[in-house]
């Protein structure tokens, strides 16, 4: 390789660190906030307040009400918490595997609020719509899969557990530990797409992305510049892709209706793979985990697009979270 190609390649390399780092500070400003907050009420015992709070809602979902501390860890922290307490609150209860993937079906849509309603504020979702699809859209579906289950007779026999985590120390320092190997794990992440996203633009594989992704996309009223984040949002989900969300919300690519309709299909429906595998640990069927999850976003997206008072100059202001913020992304 003669000199110029390797100082092309090492100058190219610089550049990427530079728009990586610069991606993952903007997401870290609103990243530790959410998680010291979350900790806070967390040791304030929010957690059993919201359990209470939400307890009522567990009846018409066919769940048993202690089940509502379980999705009350899940909505202010995350799924892993979320399976510890379930293990915890279900050792002495019988449950079929359709209350489980009701149950899965919450955790799935419903779960890291603070967090991941954080960064979808950043890019442009105002925090009510957060709340009323992934609180509001988690029940639905949930109360749509126990009315199906119930009347079809479906999935009725008792449920089996996969596997059953260790017990997590609760501890302060072990929390801190976990939140900073979290955090370096997303600098990673987010190297590595931007550097993955440069390659398939150099080798035009990402036009092939957009073309491929246009039926959906025309469906959920979406414009084609948000299938890279669109992509991303169904494989990593909104915590590891959450740099990367930003960055492309802030481009100016994206109008704010197309940030506003992607990032909510995103709420819906976000990584379709991490999340599906560890709540089918519960015992959770892939039936209400993935397809009726993905079908539940669709449909409630589309209708949402063609709502006629979906455009910006028509909306008062407190309604949209979108602001012009510039592109935290250096220029060369």
């Amino acid at each position: 390789m003669s000199q110029r190609r390797i100082s092309l390649c090492l100058r190219s390399a610089r550049q990427l660190l530079r728009e990586a780092w610069a991606v993952y500070l903007t997401l870290l400003k609103v990243m530790v906030p959410a998680l010291v907050i979350v900790k806070a009420l967390e040791m304030l015992g929010m957690t059993e307040q919201l359990g209470h709070w939400l307890s009522p809602l567990m009846s018409p979902l066919g769940l048993p009400e202690p089940l509502s501390m379980v999705w009350a860890a899940t909505l202010l922290t995350n799924i892993y918490t979320g399976l510890v307490i379930f293990f915890e609150v279900t050792r002495d209860t019988a449950l079929s595997v359709a209350q489980v993937t009701v149950l899965g079906a919450l955790m799935a849509v419903g779960h890291s609020l603070p967090v991941e309603g954080a960064v979808a504020r950043k890019a442009g979702v105002p925090w009510w719509l957060t709340l009323l699809l992934r609180v509001g859209g988690a029940w639905l579906l949930g109360w749509l899969l126990h009315l199906s289950y119930s009347l079809g007779g479906w999935l009725q026999h008792a449920n089996r557990v996969a596997w059953e985590p260790a017990p997590r120390d609760a501890s302060l320092t072990a929390w801190l530990q976990d939140q900073a190997i979290t955090l370096a794990t997303i600098f990673v992440v987010i190297l590595g797409l931007m550097a993955l996203l440069q390659l398939l633009r150099w080798l035009r594989v990402e036009r092939l992305i957009h073309k491929l992704l246009f039926p959906l996309l025309r469906l959920l009223g979406i414009g084609p510049a948000g299938a890279n984040i669109t992509v991303i949002g169904i494989t990593l989900g909104l915590s590891f892709g959450a740099g990367l969300l930003l960055r492309e919300a802030h481009s100016g690519r994206l109008t704010p209706r197309d940030i506003l309709l992607t990032l909510s299909f995103l709420g819906l429906c976000h990584s379709l793979i991490e999340d599906t595998l560890l709540i089918l640990l519960l015992g959770a069927d892939l039936s209400g985990l993935l397809w009726a999850r993905l079908g539940f976003a669709l449909v409630v997206i589309a209708l949402l697009a063609r709502l006629p008072w979906l455009q910006r100059a028509q909306l008062p202001a407190w309604m949209f979270a979108a602001r012009a913020l510039p592109d935290a992304t250096p220029r060369p």
